[in-house]
């Protein structure tokens, strides 16, 4: 079971999270989730517990529980979706930052190139 876990405080580790769910049963795995940017914490991880039941149990039992100074949030994690496609603004024509076909930050006329530029009129 895989298992979500936010509101973390900035210090908690991999190990520490692990250890605080190993007193329900078997962890295989605890990562905390860093800024690729900074490597800074972004104050949520994940558990793999293999054990359903003890898993279940320690989401009861956690949820809303204070761990290092934080009241931390424990739930089943979510499937991971696949992303669209785009930048700011998504799938259109241009791409590009507004994505109208028009201009916009990085848009051109129907391109995805740089001829478009910044749109004065549209703002």
């Amino acid at each position: 079971m895989n298992i979500y876990v936010s509101n973390l405080n900035f210090s908690t580790t991999g190990e520490s999270l692990q250890e605080l769910f190993s007193t329900f049963g078997e962890v295989t795995s605890s990562k905390i989730i860093t800024d690729r940017d900074t490597g800074r914490s972004r104050g949520f991880g994940f558990v793999e517990m293999p054990d359903d039941s003890e898993g279940q149990n320690a989401i009861s039992e956690l949820h809303e529980s204070n761990f290092e100074g934080n009241t931390i949030n424990v739930n089943v994690a979510r499937p991971k979706t696949e992303k669209s496609s785009g930048g700011y603004g998504g799938g259109r024509s241009s791409g590009g930052y507004g994505g109208r076909s028009s201009g916009g930050y990085g848009g051109g006329r129907n391109s995805g190139g740089n001829s478009g530029g910044y749109n004065r009129n549209r703002y």
